[in-house]
């Protein structure tokens, strides 16, 4: 393949981020602009960098423009934790900043981290100044850079976890950007002398072309979606060891209407290397997007459309030969499942661990139900972590055998609900944001998905599924954030009410689902599903799960690879 073709115009962001001085643009005026609720318009890209978004509040845009009012502008903060570990006096903290500067609740994310909504530019920089002193940050939880590190949850499964979570930590350590701004803008710090000088070393003055996602699985457990990601790594053990990792490449989940040559992507898996080099290959591999990517059309700037532009056998070239790594034949592994393992499970080292299952990944207080109030009270006595999952659950993790009734008592007194009351459906269901604050949003997501799941629960209960686990997920528009295509059921908004439904995915997030059928609104998702749902229940072969049985049944293709993703 001739890679020597001659570079096509940058983006207009491109450009945006190399005359930003290393991202500081002028953040610092828009800022301090007390005639605005929104910030310069370039202001509004350099600032995904440093961990938040410009938004509004979209339930309210009608009658604020009825009354002449700009749009209620306001900003969402995304936390950066690596492997999603929190202990109880940073949890406690961000819990008190929700409820003084955000819209009182905490959203989990996709990516085991705190997102906090509604933040008015007035309170921002104080809102970020105090997380930082939680010994949290937010930098690069957005951004043309690598994201927030994932890793498995799953201490109760896997005496490897807390290894694991640490190498989760040193990836997000090293390939965090350098610039000294985020301290300039945001706490105080000193502004550089001859600032225009300073060097990323890793990332240059233009960054990324786009974002890079990472994540770690401990197998059996898929938890982290990890081949969706732009690097996956697969945790390997051996007479109870962590030896390595198998690597995988070119995940990626969003994709435009309209545009076929935008889809979404599960990564290869490429190889395998040692533990200790897998903070070099994090390197190598960015290097390579940094370099290769596409910087002229963002849509097709992921990792996943480098591999498929150059082909794979260079991008494992130009990895041996930037990082020095051979990558050795993939080794064996086995994914069991995508879900998380609710309720109580003691892990061998004799701590117990208690996962809560949160609607929607949204933590609140409402009609009664102080699920909120319930975990700030445990993590006022709590002497472990809480993690974060990438289901947007939370892990109440390393209670010792002493704390164990206690926190038993308080998830008692406020009536945390029991997962194993719900469906398996409920159980396995994802939503993002999406309405009111994301400005990408054609339909409802997080509002809206558990009322549909109680619609469906009644078919499933009249055909004795309700214990039969089956994903579903929902997003309010393609860009993926609730990686919509792994599920068995994906529902992705098309407009306000209405949804496109994919199915077939694979239930360990080894297969794409596909299309099929398009600008359905409630009514039509149930006249849709029902009858294959009914045909499930009649004829599903032992041990069938849902994905497969609509291949085996031909309502579907099976989507093989992200380039046959319309086929």
């Amino acid at each position: 393949m001739d890679n020597n073709i001659n570079t096509p115009k940058p983006s207009a962001l491109e450009t945006i981020k190399e005359n930003s001085n290393y991202l500081r643009g002028t953040l610092n005026e828009s800022l301090t602009d007390p005639l605005t609720g929104s910030l310069r318009a370039d202001d509004q890209v350099l600032i995904k960098f440093h961990g938040t978004y410009q938004q509004q509040d979209r339930d309210l845009d009608n009658e604020r423009r009825r009354q002449k009012l700009e749009p209620l502008y306001s900003f969402l903060i995304r936390i950066r934790i690596p492997g999603g570990v929190a202990t109880p006096e940073q949890w406690l903290a961000i819990d008190a900043l929700s409820e003084k500067y955000a819209d009182h609740n905490l959203k989990f994310t996709t990516r085991q981290t705190f997102q906090l909504h509604g933040v008015l530019k007035r309170n921002l920089k104080t809102t970020i100044k105090e997380i930082n002193k939680t010994l949290l940050d937010t930098i690069a939880a957005c951004g043309d850079v690598n994201r927030n590190v994932m890793c498995s949850a799953n201490p109760f499964e896997s005496s490897i976890h807390a290894e694991v979570a640490e190498d989760a930590k040193r990836i997000s350590a090293h390939l965090t950007p350098q610039t000294n701004a985020y301290h300039e803008i945001w706490l105080d710090g000193k502004l550089l002398e001859g600032g225009e000088k300073e060097e990323e070393p890793l990332y240059g003055k233009t960054y990324l072309p786009r974002k890079f996602k990472i994540a770690i699985a401990v197998p059996p457990r898929n938890d982290t979606d990890v081949l969706s990601n732009d690097l996956g790594f697969i945790a390997i053990v051996e007479k109870g060891k962590l030896a390595g990792y198998n690597v995988s490449v070119g995940g990626g989940m969003a994709y435009s209407f309209g545009n076929k040559s935008t889809y979404p992507r599960i990564g290869d898996v490429v190889g395998y290397i040692p533990k200790e080099k897998v903070v070099d290959v994090s390197e190598a591999i960015l290097i390579f997007q940094r370099d290769n990517g596409n910087r002229s059309e963002r849509k097709n700037a992921r990792l996943k459309y480098t591999i498929d532009r150059l082909g794979l056998d260079f991008f494992k070239a130009e990895i041996e030969r930037v990082s020095g790594i051979t990558l050795e034949p993939v080794r064996d592994y086995k994914f069991s499942t995508m879900g998380d393992k609710y309720g109580w499970t003691k892990s061998a080292d004799g701590f117990w661990h208690y996962t809560v299952f949160v609607e929607g990944g949204k933590l609140i207080d409402r009609d009664g139900y102080l699920a909120k109030t319930a975990i700030r009270e445990i993590a006022a006595i709590h002497t472990g972590t809480f993690i974060l999952t990438g289901n947007q659950n939370v892990v109440i993790a390393r209670i010792p055998e002493s704390q164990k009734q206690a926190i038993h008592a308080l998830l008692q007194k406020y009536q945390i609900v029991e997962a194993s009351s719900l469906s398996m459906l409920r159980q396995n269901s994802i939503a993002c944001a999406a309405l009111p604050y994301c400005g990408l949003a054609f339909a409802e997501a997080e509002r809206y998905l558990p009322t549909l799941i109680t619609r469906i629960d009644k078919v499933l209960e009249e055909n004795d599924l309700l214990q039969v686990p089956i994903s579903i997920r929902m997003t309010g528009c393609p860009n993926g954030c609730g990686r919509p295509y792994l599920a068995e059921i994906g529902l992705v908004g098309r407009a306000p009410g209405k949804y496109n439904i994919y199915l077939g995915a694979g239930f360990t997030g080894e297969r794409l689902n596909k299309l099929y059928k398009e600008m359905l609104n409630e009514d039509g998702i149930i006249e849709v599903l029902t009858p294959i749902l009914q045909d499930f229940a009649q004829t599903r072969l032992q041990d069938e799960h849902f994905g497969d049985f609509v291949i085996r049944k031909e309502y579907i293709k099976a989507t093989t690879a992200g380039l046959n993703f319309y086929e």
